[in-house]
């Protein structure tokens, strides 16, 4: 099933590179990190589906918009990601879960459960790269978002020797 979702994201961004790459490195983090702290089954999937959807909104909200804030992300892609699954037959549960990680992908509070924090966290670890943050703000956040042991882990090591 995330096999079927990566493949039509990539259709979705119609050969954006930067879009496609971006998803796809979020969602192997998200996936490693998920895997890694013990998700069961059902949260991994739903946390990979969310991840695959994270940044649905991105090309409207260029459209609409001028750019991709994530407030305007947050509201744009709800609706966009429950369509984009509407084919994939999943429980409306899971459905109005992956719609609720994907409507707060960029709010840092009242977290409120693991899939949440890991999918916070394996966004970070992307857009500290593309967007070359400092060592600073990369530690302060670090210090201040990520609470898994893996996730913690991965910005230690990916991010230790970076410039300021």
């Amino acid at each position: 099933m995330v096999a079927k979702a990566v493949e039509k994201m990539i259709l979705f961004y119609e050969g954006s590179v930067h879009d496609i790459e971006h998803f796809l490195k979020v969602w192997g983090y998200a996936k490693t990190i998920g895997e890694l702290e013990g998700l069961d089954g059902d949260t991994q999937l739903t946390l990979e589906l969310a991840a695959v959807a994270h940044d649905i909104a991105c090309p409207l909200c260029r459209i609409k918009y001028g750019n991709t804030v994530g407030e305007h992300q947050q509201t744009e892609g709800i609706p966009l990601t429950k369509e984009f699954y509407s084919d994939f037959h999943l429980p409306e549960k899971q459905l109005e879960r992956i719609c609720y990680l994907v409507g707060r992908h960029h709010t840092y509070k009242d977290i409120d459960g693991l899939d949440y924090q890991i999918l916070l966290e394996a966004d970070f670890l992307v857009n500290a790269s593309e967007s070359q943050m400092s060592r600073r703000t990369i530690e302060n956040f670090g210090k201040n978002v990520f609470r898994t042991e893996t996730g913690r882990k991965l910005l230690s090591e990916i991010y230790q020797r970076c410039e300021s």
